[in-house]
C-alpha cells in the first residue's frame, strides 16, 4: 500500500548525556520560556501510516554515548540538589510513546525532543516500510545533530516499534499487505500488537502523542476526491488515533496525556488541501473532545490536540505549496515569523505536564497567532491601509 504523509502542513531519545563541564539543575527539566538549538522537525511527519519497532539497541547506542551514558548517572545525582529557577516542566520518571516518527524533520521528532529534553523516556512508533530506514539512519549518525537537545545532551529512543496505524489487528490486514515485501521482517506492527508489546516490554506508559497522517488524495480538490481516497484519509488521519487511544488507555497511567496534532483546514477553507484531509482533520477535533470525556471519566486521561501552522518538513513538501503557505502566514499572522517545530514540541511537552493538570478537550493553536485572523492583510485591497509590519 503506498502512502504519502503530511507532516509539513499541520503540520520526537535519550536519557541526557551531559557533558561533565556542564551544571545543570535537573537533567530532566526543561525551563518554559528557555531556548535551544533544535533546527526543524516534522509532524504529521512521520508517514501517513506510522511505524516503528524493534530495540533500538541494535547497534544505535555507539561507545561515545555509552562514554558519556556513565557521567549522566553521575551528573544527574549530583546536580538534584541544585534548585531549579523558574517554572520547570519536569517529565522525569514518565514514558512517553510517539506514534509517527520517521525521520527528523516533522512534528512528531519536535515533540519526542521536547519530551525527553523535560525528562520523559521516549517510545516511538514508525510506519513499517520506513523502519529500516530510520533505524539505519540513527545508527549511521545521521541524526545526531538532530538528536542534540537543550543542555547539550543527546537524545536517546528507548525502543522503536513497528507500526501501522490504518489496522487494528491481523484480522484487518489484507493478504496483499501481509505479501507485500515492505513488511517483510516485521511483526506485531498493528496498533493492537503494538500496544500490547508496549505493556509486556514496559508496563505502562504515561504520555501517548498521535503524529500521523495520510490521504492518497491529498491534492486532489473535495469534489474529485473519491469515496476510497476519503475514507482512507478519515482511516488513516482520524480513526487512527481512536484506536490508539482505545488499545493504549489500558496501561495509560492514571493522570496520564494524550495529544494529537490538527490544522486549521478543520475550521477554515484551506484550497489545496484535499483529498478528505480537511474532513480528517475536523473529525480529529470533535473526537478530541469526546475522547477527553470518556478518556477523563475512565482513567483521569488528558486528551488534547495542537493545531500546529505550516512546517517546512519533508513530508510536507509532498502536498507541493507548504512554501506558499509558510509565506502567507508569515505575511499575515500576528507574529511574523517561521514557525518552528521546536514551539510545537515545546506545548506538547507543557500539555503532557502537571502545569497543564486541568486542561483537556481543547485545540490549542500554535501558527503564531494566524487562526484569529479574519482577513488575508497581504491582500490590495488593504494596501492603503496602515498596517503595521515586523521591522526586525
Amino acid at each position: 500500500m503506498t502512502t504519502t504523509s503530511f507532516s509539513g502542513l499541520q503540520f520526537a531519545m535519550s536519557r541526557s548525556c551531559i557533558p561533565s563541564s556542564q551544571k545543570i539543575a535537573d537533567a530532566g527539566a526543561v525551563v518554559l520560556g528557555g531556548k535551544s538549538k533544535i533546527g526543524s522537525w516534522n509532524k504529521l511527519a512521520s508517514a501517513c501510516h506510522i511505524a516503528s519497532v524493534q530495540p533500538f539497541g541494535r547497534g544505535f547506542t555507539s561507545s561515545s554515548i555509552k562514554s558519556v551514558k556513565s557521567v549522566t548517572k553521575a551528573m544527574t545525582e549530583s546536580s538534584a540538589q541544585s534548585a531549579v529557577s523558574g517554572l520547570p516542566i519536569n517529565l522525569k520518571g514518565k514514558r512517553a510513546f510517539i506514534a509517527g516518527v520517521a525521520d527528523d524533520n516533522g512534528y512528531g521528532w519536535a515533540i519526542a525532543k521536547s519530551l525527553a529534553a523535560a525528562g520523559a523516556e521516549i517510545l516511538v512508533g514508525t510506519w513499517v516500510p520506513a523502519l529500516n530506514i530510520f533505524e539505519s539512519s540513527l545508527r549511521r549518525g545521521k541524526f545526531d545533530e538532530s538528536r542534540v537537545l537543550p543542555d547539550g545532551s543527546l537524545m536517546e529512543i528507548t525502543k522503536v516499534y513497528p507500526l501501522d496505524a490504518v489496522f487494528d489487528n491481523l484480522d484487518d490486514v489484507p493478504e496483499d499487505i501481509k505479501a507485500n515485501k515492505r513488511y517483510a521482517g516485521s511483526s506485531k506492527w498493528t496498533v493492537q500488537e503494538v500496544a500490547e508489546s508496549v505493556k509486556e516490554d514496559f508496563g505502562s506508559i504515561d504520555i501517548l502523542v498521535h503524529s500521523l497522517a495520510n490521504g492518497p488524495e491529498v491534492t486532489k480538490p473535495l469534489l474529485e476526491t473519491s469515496r476510497k481516497g476519503y475514507l482512507a484519509a478519515i482511516s488513516a488521519s482520524s480513526y487512527s488515533y481512536v484506536s490508539l487511544l482505545k488499545h493504549f488507555l489500558p496501561i495509560l497511567n492514571p493522570g496520564g496525556s494524550s495529544i494529537s496534532l490538527t490544522y486549521i483546514a478543520s475550521e477554515r477553507i484551506i484550497p489545496g488541501y484535499g483529498g478528505g484531509m480537511s474532513s480528517a482533520k475536523a473529525a480529529l477535533e470533535s473526537d478530541t473532545r469526546v475522547l477527553a470525556f470518556e478518556a477523563g471519566r475512565k482513567r483521569k486521561i488528558r486528551v488534547n490536540t495542537i493545531s500546529a501552522g505550516p512546517l517546512r518538513s519533508r513530508a510536507a513538501k509532498a502536498i507541493g505549496f507548504i512554501d506558499m503557505m509558510i509565506d502567507y502566514s508569515s505575511a499575515n499572522a500576528p507574529l511574523q515569523k517561521e514557525l518552528s517545530a521546536e514551539e510545537v514540541g515545546n506545548t506538547a511537552a507543557f500539555l503532557a505536564s502537571p502545569l497543564a493538570s486541568a486542561i483537556t478537550g481543547t485545540v490549542l493553536y500554535v501558527d503564531n497567532g494566524l487562526n484569529a485572523m479574519g482577513v488575508g492583510v497581504d491582500s490590495p485591497i488593504f494596501k492603503d491601509l496602515d498596517i503595521p509590519k515586523d521591522q526586525h
